[in-house]
């Protein structure tokens, strides 16, 4: 489909499955370009009017939107700049010991467990929840409940009314875990950025309480499906994995090609025109909303010659699966470092590894946003 849109309307209006009118970019060249244009903002609280959705905004889930993604200069540099330092390559490298350790435990679960098992439900999605809920300070053994909750709110199949349900349910959390921190803090990010609040460094309870649900769900979808998602792409490409297994020093290029081919989102979070903005030949009006297909971007042959075809040895070079510009992904170094862990002891761990049911035999979750399989049957010998 994408191909199809690349060719012959690359800038096109559509429905999304909310049944919301919006602009669909996507070529690379315009993707990325987009990615950076200013005149496309993110904070619709500050530039929309209710007469401006086509739906109604739910107050519940819009106080939890109101996190960095969703903003623009200078709130987005203040909410950023609180953050960052804990994603830097120095205080994400000295994770690297508590990584492989959780990494080895699951990896020992499953091999003591039976023959077939789903590679999210055991592997993927501990790994990358326990992680970024250890680096945030949240209780790990609540990652059920945050699993129910993101899935309920990416899905596009729900309803508003189990949106709504979950993102109350996040909300009270949330609420009752910072009262909690502020009484007991810890060496976490929570009690870093409650600390930043309580002191007046411009952070408001509202924005305390969206960074939360942003870091958790962003911090662990993005690496549960690049898991998952680049595991099947492995599996489905035997020469590429007996290429991945025999040269260790692949493992970095190979985890961009992944971002790059297995794309864990359909496309990056919404913006929309302040002004009328010309895409490309297209004139998209002021006040719509722009939704800029990062993983048909990151196939674009115009930019990765043979685009749909795996090469763990490419130049991913330029690739958006992190996006671009101001919001370009601030957990990156994390992703990089976790998604090279995860696949070098996964494959070295379990040489046989194989999928256990037909490929045409996988669904994928119901969501426009989120690319990633409901479970992966895997042979773990």
């Amino acid at each position: 489909m994408f191909a199809r849109l690349r060719s012959s309307a690359p800038v096109t209006p559509v429905i999304t499955p909310e049944g919301v009118r919006a602009w669909l970019v996507t070529r690379y060249e315009d993707v990325r370009a987009a990615l950076a244009d200013p005149r496309l903002a993110k904070d619709w609280v500050a530039h929309m009017t209710p007469e401006d959705f086509d739906i109604n905004v739910d107050p519940v889930q819009a106080y939890l939107d109101q996190h960095m993604l969703n903003l623009d200069p200078p709130d987005h540099t203040r909410l950023r700049r609180l953050v960052v330092r804990a994603f830097t390559p120095r205080r994400v490298a000295s994770l690297r010991p508590r990584i492989s350790g959780i990494t080895g435990e699951l990896l020992d679960t499953m091999a003591a467990g039976p023959d077939e098992t789903d590679l999210i439900e055991a592997f993927a999605f501990p790994l990358s929840v326990t992680v970024i809920c250890e680096l945030i300070g949240i209780p790990v053994d609540d990652r059920k409940l945050f699993r129910e909750w993101s899935e309920t709110l990416l899905s596009s199949r729900g309803t508003r009314e189990e949106a709504r349900t979950a993102a109350v349910e996040m909300h009270a959390y949330f609420t009752h875990l910072v009262g909690k921190r502020r009484r007991s803090p810890a060496d976490d990010l929570l009690s870093a950025l409650i600390a930043a609040r309580d002191s007046g460094d411009s952070l408001s309870e509202n924005e305390l309480l969206s960074m939360m649900f942003l870091l958790l769900v962003a911090g662990h979808e993005t690496m549960l499906n690049l898991i998952a998602g680049g595991v099947l792409a492995l599996l489905t490409h035997p020469a590429e994995l007996k290429r991945l297994r025999e040269d260790a020093s692949l493992l970095p290029s190979a985890v961009e090609e992944l971002l790059r081919y297995a794309n864990p989102l359909n496309h990056a979070t919404e913006r929309f025109t302040l002004e009328p903005v010309t895409i490309g030949d297209t004139t998209i009006p002021a006040k719509e909303w722009v939704m800029l297909a990062s993983a048909s971007a990151n196939r674009d042959p115009s930019r990765f010659p043979n685009a749909d075809r795996l090469d763990v040895g490419r130049d991913t070079s330029g690739h958006v699966g992190f996006g671009h510009g101001i919001h370009y992904c601030l957990g990156a170094p994390l992703a990089r470092l976790e998604g090279e862990i995860a696949f070098d002891m996964l494959l070295s761990r379990f040489p046989e590894l194989a999928l256990a049911v037909p490929e045409s035999s996988l669904r994928w979750r119901a969501s426009s946003l989120i690319h990633g399989l409901e479970v992966l049957p895997v042979q773990v010998r």
